[in-house]
């Protein structure tokens, strides 16, 4: 425990051992209190640093709810986090307090799971995750960094940060069906009270989430994880994050999918 203290009042060095235990504390206190750390605190220099620094700081802070996963082309490797399960509300909820200053929000798509993807020696296949589908929802992913510095922050750091994940708000869930895992032609508006801010078809930058999440079982099962019933998978934005001012109504619609809103 005095190396963890020590990475978060000082610069003295930290067994390596120790390193991702010592971010996660700091991270962790960080989003319970609602302020800021240097990204320079947390000593990630690699994927592999970042995501065992996102494992301790679910272990400190409370269960997985669900995962994010996304990537910025179809040609490069996904990333993904872990969603901490106190985060994820319903539709209409208002986030207010000192958790809620940078509010970005995402509009995206999402997947709630009805059966387990439990380890295995076989990779799974995206039919397999299909099948272990229940439903499909629309989300507001809502952005909050625990870094100071998280404009000019080197992306293993705001990997390890959870992807700058501040909460995810649930919208009506429909029945699964396979056309779900295409986004090319899904239709997304996304409005700040009653001013349109995003209206786009197809940009979600990896639309064949299929692959995301068969991507996605297949690194937990790696990672000594797994995808579990009831967790939800959100795919990454189709209206790139867009910032409300607190006293904000913002409000989504997903074609094919109910509408739905948070209020800042």
């Amino acid at each position: 425990m005095a190396a963890l203290s020590r990475a978060l009042t000082a610069s003295a060095p930290v067994a390596a051992g120790d390193m991702p235990q010592a971010a996660a504390l700091a991270l962790s206190r960080a989003r319970r209190d609602g302020r800021r750390v240097p990204s320079a605190l947390l000593h990630v220099r690699s994927r592999d640093e970042a995501y065992a620094i996102q494992d301790a700081t679910l272990a400190a802070i409370g269960p997985i709810g669900g995962w994010k996963v996304g990537a910025t082309a179809p040609s490069r490797e996904p990333i993904c986090a872990p969603l901490p399960a106190a985060g994820l509300v319903s539709g209409g909820s208002a986030l207010q307090g000192t958790a809620w200053h940078l509010r970005g929000t995402e509009a995206e798509v999402a997947f709630r799971l009805g059966s387990d993807l439990p380890p295995r020696p076989s990779p799974y296949t995206r039919d397999e995750v299909a099948l272990a589908i229940a439903s499909v929802l629309p989300v507001i992913e809502v952005a909050e960094s625990r870094l100071a510095d998280w404009l000019d922050a080197d992306p293993a750091a705001l990997l390890a940060d959870l992807l700058c994940h501040g909460g995810l708000v649930l919208g009506e869930a429909a029945p699964f069906n396979a056309a779900w895992f295409d986004l090319q032609r899904t239709e997304v508006v996304m409005r700040f009270g009653d001013q349109v801010v995003a209206h786009t078809i197809g940009e979600n930058t990896h639309p064949d989430v299929g692959g995301l999440l068969a991507w996605l079982a297949n690194h937990c099962v790696a990672r000594g994880a797994s995808l579990q019933a009831g967790q939800i998978i959100t795919t990454g934005s189709c209206t790139g994050m867009l910032f409300a001012s607190q006293g904000t109504p913002v409000h989504v619609k997903v074609s094919g999918l109910a509408p739905l809103s948070v209020f800042f």
